[in-house]
């Protein structure tokens, strides 16, 4: 059996957007492609609300950058077959860094990470695809607004910036904006259908990539 790990932040963990909690198991996007792929892969999620590629957050209480964290849970959950690394959405908040090409940077790092780190027993470093989160979209919502507002147009650019850094690094690719968009309730997370929309449309390239 393959093994998969998702990788990634609130849109991975499954936020509702109105705030209320988390989204059913059955309604994330890892368990929806579990789902699909059936016995033929294992799905690992790991999705942390706030998490960043690479930059530091010093208002939370945990670790939220990825490039600190991530070889932890590729020790933890080896050996993988495949890592599939959403991240980006809270690299927009102004006080993070508000920048895409900046957040490209930082993906490409995790891409670097996940390539050499130091598996044991003679494992070979999985396979990797990057996910562009879908874009931030307009809410009235003061709190996220405020947060992210410099970053919703930075925001458009990130499928483009990851696509081309995913060719250069020889990954798999997929804009998770072409079937999913946030919720116009807070602008950042998705609702239960589009949230499923996702697992279902990477479950045939994830087949593809192991071979399943």
């Amino acid at each position: 059996m393959k093994t998969v790990l998702c990788y990634g932040d609130s849109l991975t963990w499954g936020y509702k957007p109105d705030g209320s909690g988390r989204h059913a198991l059955a309604d994330r996007w890892p368990q929806v492609l579990q789902a699909e792929l059936g016995n033929g892969g294992h799905v690992v999620a790991d999705g942390l609300n706030g998490r960043t590629t690479a930059f530091d957050d010093h208002l939370s209480g945990f670790e939220r950058n990825a490039a600190k964290t991530l070889t932890t849970a590729l020790g933890t959950h080896f050996p993988l077959d495949l890592v599939i690394i959403m991240l980006g959405t809270n690299d927009m908040k102004t006080f993070i860094c508000g920048n895409a090409l900046g957040t490209r940077r930082g993906m490409q790092r995790l891409i670097e990470i996940v390539r050499t780190a130091p598996y044991q027993l003679g494992v070979k470093a999985p396979d990797i695809l990057i996910m562009s989160p879908p874009p931030l979209g307009e809410t009235d919502g003061p709190e996220f607004r405020l947060v992210f507002e410099q970053g919703i147009e930075q925001s458009r650019l990130l499928a483009a910036f990851y696509e081309d850094a995913a060719r250069q690094a020889d990954c798999a690719f997929f804009d998770a904006g072409s079937v999913a968009k946030t919720s116009s309730v807070d602008g950042v997370h998705l609702d239960a259908d589009n949230t499923r929309a996702i697992g279902k449309a990477i479950a045939p390239i994830v087949r593809g990539i192991l071979d399943i």
